[in-house]
């Protein structure tokens, strides 16, 4: 095309020049660079200009105006407002709708869609567009980081309730470790670590390996019968900086935790400590060495005398166990050690615990105890009272001593239940089991056969035993009272706080053979109704109750 006269010139080098440069810039730069050279070129410039590049002569006016009002480069194409506008503009309810999805106190509201599902941004997207805001997971991102919300996971720092004499439990735990060590006595922190199953299992972590050549694993980790196992029961010796790892393959009771100390003192302890008579040991408060456990303290007072040693104990309060020694001493560095590698046989476990060791000094030994140890070992109430145990002042419960001395001989059995026929006489009147005494009789004589049956059952339920186990008949009331004490409390003729008083026997277990013994009397169908009033709790309410004919104490 050719250019007005008054041009001089030639159109043939513009158009090439505007063929190079036009097609890579966007609407908003071609109008200037088009405007620019309209400007250039004078008067009738825009013409020649939109006949060479093809466009509007509008446009480049527009493009000249653009370049005399503005004095900085703008940063947008269009003009402002220009584009599609925001969903939150046009959808006022979608951020709403957005924020009671993932509000954590409305996420379990059973209103809510999402209550028991993951907040994923496609579920969150799904979600609002069937509540009518359509959007997209990408933007449902977008809106989300707008809000302040990223992706984030689970921390550990709640701690449950907080013993309130928590504190106290450990600055006497440190002060008594502090004892010993001066006095060159040994210190040992115990507790046993995560069981682990053998076999080529995942195992979380990484290690170096050659390029594309990762160690090939079972795809399923299921746990069968029979299938080989790991209870590895570590004790950390504060003084030396070194461990023991006693490897079970059984179970993990506290005969295997005692067991464990006693190999540690067999391979380690002794050597390190030979002149020690003393021995401290800190656990937590719970799993094989719980200190409510009796066969602990039993298995524990054996070694004691075994070794010598006047064992101490202090457990960790609950809730705690995270801050014993052991755990970020030396279970730590084996896990570390353990980190993408399949424990595959015993013999990888062993060497893997023996190998671990930190720029510290730690040395750790290890050793496999095939050693069987059953489960429902059960100490007798006589046994413990005859252990050589001297609780503290201090929450004896938490802090004991075990001397290595010889038990206690057994006291002569004895019964504690008040069998005065005065006493039987009074509690079975009339007035008080609202029966007559032949009827009551003829009661006892019927119910007694269902007796062991149904407290068999009740023992069962109650200790989780093996069915088969033969609980211990431990109780010091015979049938006749443990009846007379559940009709008692049914009719309210007296408290079982009295009653356990009149009776000799402890208040907890009156209540245990209240729970039996009121299924005999649902059994039978005894309908009894309770006495106006309130229960008696002395022995002149108790007689204000019975008939003026019954013999006074």
């Amino acid at each position: 095309m050719a250019l007005p006269s008054q041009h001089r010139i030639p159109a043939a080098p513009l158009k090439a020049k505007f063929d190079r440069i036009l097609p890579h810039l966007d609407e908003r730069r071609r109008r200037l660079y088009l405007a620019s050279e309209a400007a250039a070129l004078g008067h009738g410039g825009i013409t020649a200009v939109a006949a060479i590049s093809g466009t509007s002569t509008a446009t480049i006016a527009r493009g000249i105006a653009e370049l005399d009002a503005q004095t900085a480069p703008m940063c947008r194409n269009r003009a402002p407002g220009a584009g599609r506008k925001p969903l939150t503009t046009t959808d006022t309810g979608l951020r709403p709708a957005l924020e009671a999805l993932i509000e954590p106190r409305t996420r379990g509201d059973p209103v809510s869609p999402l209550r028991w599902t993951t907040l994923s941004l496609r579920t969150l997207a799904s979600a609002l567009t069937a509540q009518g805001h359509p959007v997209s997971a990408t933007t449902v991102g977008h809106l989300l980081h707008a809000m302040g919300y990223s992706l984030q996971g689970t921390a550990k720092t709640t701690e449950g309730a907080r013993h309130p004499d928590r504190d106290a439990q450990f600055t006497r735990i440190n002060d008594t470790a502090a004892v010993f060590l001066d006095s060159h006595q040994p210190v040992i922190s115990i507790d046993t670590k995560a069981k682990e199953w053998l076999g080529n299992r995942d195992r979380p972590g990484h290690t170096w390996r050659p390029g594309k050549n990762p160690i090939k694993v079972d795809c399923h980790t299921f746990v069968t019968d029979g299938m080989p196992v790991v209870i590895p029961y570590g004790i950390y010796d504060l003084a030396t900086n070194t461990g023991w790892v006693n490897v079970g393959t059984d179970h993990d009771t506290a005969e295997f935790a005692v067991e464990s100390i006693r190999r540690w003192w067999r391979h380690r302890g002794r050597a390190d400590h030979p002149d020690a008579t003393r021995l401290l040991i800190t656990a937590d408060s719970g799993g094989s060495n719980d200190p409510r456990r009796w066969t602990w303290k039993k298995h524990l007072h054996a070694f004691a005398r075994e070794s010598g040693l006047e064992i101490t104990v202090s457990h960790l309060p609950p809730g705690t166990s995270k801050w014993n020694k052991i755990e970020h001493r030396m279970f730590c560095h084996i896990t570390a050690n353990w980190r993408g590698r399949p424990l595959t046989s015993y013999e990888v476990v062993l060497e893997t615990i023996s190998a671990t060791t930190t720029t510290t000094g730690l040395s750790i030994g290890a050793g496999l105890d095939t050693g069987s140890y059953p489960l429902g070992v059960t100490v007798t109430p006589a046994e413990f009272r005859a252990l050589p145990i001297t609780p503290s002042t201090f929450h004896g419960d938490w802090n004991y001593t075990l001397a290595p001395a010889p038990p206690m001989p057994p006291e002569a059995p004895r019964s504690r239940l008040r069998t005065e026929p005065a006493l039987t006489e009074l509690l079975t009147d009339p007035a008080l089991t609202g029966m007559d005494r032949s009827d009551f009789d003829h009661l006892v004589a019927v119910s007694e056969p269902y007796w062991d049956a149904l407290a068999e059952a009740a023992f069962q339920r109650r200790f989780h035993r093996p069915r088969g186990y033969l609980h211990p008949q431990t109780s010091s009331i015979d049938h006749l009272h443990r009846l007379l004490a559940a009709i008692l409390r049914r009719r309210r003729a007296v408290t079982i706080t009295f009653l356990a008083q009149l009776l000799g026997v402890n208040r907890t277990n009156l209540s245990i053979q209240y729970q039996d013994a009121k299924r005999l009397l649902d059994l039978h169908r005894v309908l009894i109704t309770p006495i106006p009033g309130s229960a008696a709790r002395t022995w002149e309410q108790l007689h204000a109750r019975v008939t003026p004919t019954q013999t006074r104490r």
